[in-house]
């Protein structure tokens, strides 16, 4: 059986990394930097980009921690115009990159807060 890091690069959750067991929120990891790919229209890795926004993991990061969020979007007027859409499908997919797998979402967690049937509570920490 093989149990080696399996995934692609930037997709792949911190619990690969580590001495824990593996679980389905690794697949809750990636759907997070999905959900970041579609609503920032961008790539999750960008070689041709300047380096603190070339992986966008980190410049997510970045950004969320600056209180900067209109720079996640800086030239989409569709999105700048719904900016509170933004910030839900924003901080669902933070839940979902949690680097800590006992904070991660489930999918149906996930399901439930992008249609709004359920609140979402501040990110506990965004490393």
């Amino acid at each position: 059986m093989n149990t080696g890091i399996r995934g692609t690069k930037g997709y792949v959750a911190p619990e690969w990394f580590r001495n824990i067991a593996i679980t389905a929120k690794v697949d809750v990891y990636s759907f997070g930097v999905m959900v970041w790919e579609i609503l920032f229209c961008r790539k999750n890795v960008e070689k041709d980009m300047e380096e603190e926004k070339a992986l966008l993991t980190f410049w997510v990061s970045d950004c969320y921690n600056d209180g900067q969020i209109n720079a996640l979007v800086e030239g989409d007027d569709e999105a700048m115009a719904d900016m509170g859409r933004v910030e839900r499908f924003l901080m669902v997919a933070l839940w979902c990159v949690q680097e800590e797998p006992t904070l991660t979402l489930t999918m149906e967690q996930v399901t439930q807060m992008l249609d709004g049937a359920v609140q979402i509570n501040p990110v506990p920490h965004f490393p």
